[in-house]
C-alpha cells in the first residue's frame, strides 16, 4: 500500500486504518494526497505497474467554490502561515476535538495545487475501466472540502462510502 498525506501532514493514515487497503497494489490519498495518489495512479497505469485499488479519503475537491475563495486562503497563507494551518487544522477535526497530528513541510505553490485542481472526468473513467477500482470516503460534516459537491462528482466512478456524523478525517464523536 502507498499512501499519501494531505497538505502540511504527514502520518496521519492511522486515522483511515479501518478504511485502508493494505495490499501492495492499494493507492491511497488524504485530502490532498488524493490528488498526489490520483496523478501517481496516471503514472502507474502509463508505466503499466499493477494497481488493483484508488482509495480518496475526503479528496482535495474545491472545484465548486468560486475565485473569491481561493483568492482569500491564498492571501491568509501569505499573510500568516502559521495562523492558516493551525485555523485549517482545526476545520479539519470540527466539530469534533482536535487531535495532534505531525506537520510536514508546505508551500504557498502546493496550497494552490489543492484549491485550483480540476478532477477530470475522463481520466477517472478511464482508470475506472482499466479495472482499477475506485473507493471515495467522504464526511458529511466536512468543514474543509465540499462533501456533498465531492458526492455528487465522485459517484459515477467510484465506490462511494459516506459518514454522516463524520468529519475532514472521517472521525465521528
Amino acid at each position: 500500500m502507498k499512501f499519501f498525506s494531505g497538505f502540511s501532514l504527514k502520518n496521519e493514515q492511522h486515522y483511515f486504518k479501518d478504511y485502508i487497503n493494505s495490499s501492495q497494489y492499494c493507492v491511497c490519498g488524504f485530502s490532498y494526497g488524493a490528488i498526489k495518489a490520483f496523478e501517481y495512479i496516471k503514472e502507474q497505469l502509463r508505466v503499466k505497474k499493477r494497481v488493483d485499488t484508488l482509495q480518496l479519503f475526503s479528496p482535495a475537491f474545491f472545484q465548486t467554490k468560486d475565485e473569491k475563495f481561493k483568492k482569500l486562503q491564498l492571501l491568509g497563507y501569505r499573510k500568516n502561515r502559521d495562523a492558516y494551518l493551525r485555523e485549517f487544522i482545526s476545520l479539519c477535526f470540527l466539530p469534533y476535538e482536535k487531535k495532534i497530528i505531525e506537520h510536514d513541510k508546505n508551500s504557498i505553490e502546493e496550497l494552490k495545487e489543492l484549491l485550483c485542481y480540476e478532477w477530470d472526468r475522463e481520466e477517472l473513467k478511464d482508470i475506472a475501466q482499466s479495472g482499477i477500482k475506485i473507493e471515495v470516503y467522504l464526511g458529511g460534516k466536512d468543514a474543509i472540502i465540499d462533501a456533498d459537491g465531492a458526492r455528487e462528482f465522485f459517484l459515477e466512478f467510484a465506490t462511494l462510502t459516506y459518514i454522516k456524523d463524520a468529519n475532514h478525517f472521517l472521525l465521528t464523536n
